[in-house]
């Protein structure tokens, strides 16, 4: 399998990550988005966050969900957390991830 998260969990691709634990990883977007973009992803390997739900690992979307939020909380002021899932959903890296954008007026609908 040809995975880009996978290969940054496996340190072959460097980093630095902005937190990271047993679990998760979290690491600055290479295409922010905002002034603040960052990404939680699995340790794991998960095509997308239905995959996680269909294993029924209802801990690890709790701990993605709840690293995503601290770190925007973190970031100061409103964030917005955003899971892109099929490409139709605009998901672009066939690994799971929270997008965190955070340091702008977040408008809606995006622009």
């Amino acid at each position: 399998m040809d995975c880009i998260f996978c290969d940054i969990i496996a340190g072959l691709i460097p980093s630095n990550p902005v937190y990271q634990d047993e679990d998760v990883i979290a690491i600055n977007d290479i295409n922010p988005q905002a002034p603040v973009h960052r990404l939680v992803i699995p340790k794991k390997h998960f095509a997308d966050v239905t995959e996680i739900e269909r294993a029924e690992d209802g801990a690890l979307l709790a701990t993605l969900f709840a690293t995503a939020s601290r770190l925007g909380r973190e970031s100061g002021g409103g964030f917005r957390l955003v899971v892109n899932t099929g490409a139709e959903g605009g998901q672009t890296v066939d690994h799971a991830h929270i997008h965190v954008l955070s340091g702008r007026f977040m408008e809606w609908p995006p622009g």
